[in-house]
């Protein structure tokens, strides 16, 4: 679920949206690792490996070594009037009775071990036994098959109601995806109020996609500096996390001085390159930009050039008109008006439209405009 890249000037008045997860360099939602069944016996083959120096192995009966110290002769012959304890059995134990704790093991989880196979049909009916058992970390798994029609029909009304039962029992991942259908309202009765509250709970719980979203939520309930400022806590523990949408968010708020933070364009524009580098295509065209101006670093014709080139080709509007300028004038590369022409077309094409580059391409000969238009057919 990928959410609006805004400039820095609209982000204080962003509304919360959501928009479809699979739409191309979404990034998709993190499905929580299920916690272990221990409700069912664990059939792997117990570890065989030598214990530690500090414990015995309780695994199996210690046979130990044999006594080879000269025999008791005040007992030959006579039965032991105290029989020392012996072994409850000389066999290893079955692997069914082993609990793999004891070897600092965990159980495996049958149903997420399937889903991370792909097997999501197998996964989903492991789980749903456990869902209805009260598993939260089942219930989360069953929500998630569900939501996204992985093996099954897509039900997202039965999803919201797992994702319901799990953010009940405080399941982060359950709570932050329970939140935005909460505030969605398609498939269960929109509350707000719940939603703030449930993605605020997910947030505080480490989850860097709630970060982000109730940073948002927050600037969207207060779009003026001391909203930006409440929202930056969360933009920056979700950015530490690496979350592109987090790290350029957080780049706006230092390029602009904003939220209480000092205006840091070095510090941006380390942001707006570790955004960059996730294929974040807006960062990646305010990179270039910078890089162009040697705004927060040195100046980079080359370097900005090829960043705006990918994010022309990565389908931002912006970057193909920029691009299709940087080619009109030799900036980072050699000039070039064939290859002006086509990506301004490109963007033309896409409803961007620039006077500028209007005229430039209205100043191209029969032959000129008929290779740009080959061209601009063939970029992606």
């Amino acid at each position: 679920m990928r959410w609006p890249r805004l400039p820095f000037a609209a982000l204080a008045a962003a509304a919360l949206t959501v928009q479809a997860a699979a739409a191309a360099g979404a990034e998709t939602v993190p499905v929580p690792r299920p916690r272990p069944d221990t409700s069912t016996p664990q059939t792997s083959k117990p570890d065989t490996g030598a214990p530690s120096a500090g414990a015995p192995n309780a695994g199996a009966p210690d046979i130990g070594v044999p006594n080879t110290s000269p025999p008791n002769t005040a007992h030959t012959g006579k039965p032991i009037e105290t029989p020392l304890p012996q072994p409850a059995t000389l066999q290893p134990p079955s692997a069914d009775s082993v609990n793999p704790d004891r070897f600092g093991a965990k159980p495996p989880d049958a149903a997420y071990g399937a889903f991370q196979r792909g097997l999501y049909k197998t996964a989903y009916n492991l789980a749903m036994v456990r869902a209805k058992n009260g598993d939260p970390a089942a219930q989360t798994l069953v929500a998630e098959i569900l939501s996204r029609g992985l093996g099954v029909p897509l039900n997202a009304a039965e999803a919201a109601k797992w994702y319901g039962l799990a953010a009940e029992q405080g399941v982060p991942e359950a709570q932050f995806q329970y939140a935005l259908m909460l505030l969605d309202g398609r498939y269960v009765k929109k509350d707000v109020k719940e939603a703030y509250a449930l993605m605020q709970a997910a947030a505080e719980a480490g989850n860097r996609l709630a970060q982000f979203n109730f940073a948002q939520l927050l600037i969207q309930q207060d779009p003026g500096d001391a909203g930006i400022a409440k929202a930056a806590v969360y933009y920056e523990r979700a950015a530490s996390t690496g979350l592109a949408d987090a790290e350029y968010a957080m780049a706006q708020i230092y390029a602009n001085g904003a939220g209480g933070k000092p205006r840091d364009d070095a510090k941006a524009r380390i942001l707006l390159a570790q955004a960059a580098r996730q294929n974040y295509d807006t960062a990646q065209l305010d990179l270039a930009a910078w890089m162009i101006q040697g705004r927060g670093g040195e100046r980079d014709l080359k370097s900005g050039f090829a960043w705006m080139k990918r994010a022309a080709e990565g389908g931002n509007v912006a970057a193909q008109n920029r691009l299709a300028k940087l080619y009109m004038g030799g900036i980072g590369t050699d000039p070039d008006l064939i290859l002006a022409g086509a990506w301004y077309i490109v963007a033309r094409r896409a409803g961007l439209i620039d006077p500028e580059m209007d005229d430039f391409l209205q100043g191209l000969d029969d032959d000129q405009t008929k290779q740009a238009l080959q061209k601009a057919n063939r970029l992606p």
